[in-house]
């Protein structure tokens, strides 16, 4: 029963921390169009889209971008960011899962 429970919470942690590492590459994405000049038409829709977007990936990268300055125009903050949170999902699953 308590291995079956952990399994579960594992299973959710990792999806959790997957839908937030697809959420650092669509917010990388969004931001490489910007970048390029290609703005979406104002709408209420995708205006909360995107603050979403920024309210939930830029406190997180704005603590790595502390440690690794930008090189000109490459941020290397969402590279780090993305592989901790992997080795953060990998530890704790594992964690989880093996007692």
């Amino acid at each position: 029963m308590l291995a079956s429970a952990r399994t579960d919470i594992a299973g959710v942690l990792s999806a959790a921390l997957y839908v937030y590492t697809l959420l650092i590459i669509v917010y990388i994405v969004v931001q490489l169009l910007f970048s390029a000049g290609l703005r979406p038409p104002y709408t209420r829709a995708s205006n909360a889209a995107l603050q979403f977007l920024r309210d939930t990936v830029e406190p997180f990268l704005r603590l790595f971008r502390r440690l690794i300055p930008a090189f000109g125009p490459i941020d290397f903050s969402p590279i780090l960011a993305i592989l901790t949170v992997q080795i953060v999902n990998s530890v704790l699953v594992a964690g989880l899962i093996h007692g």
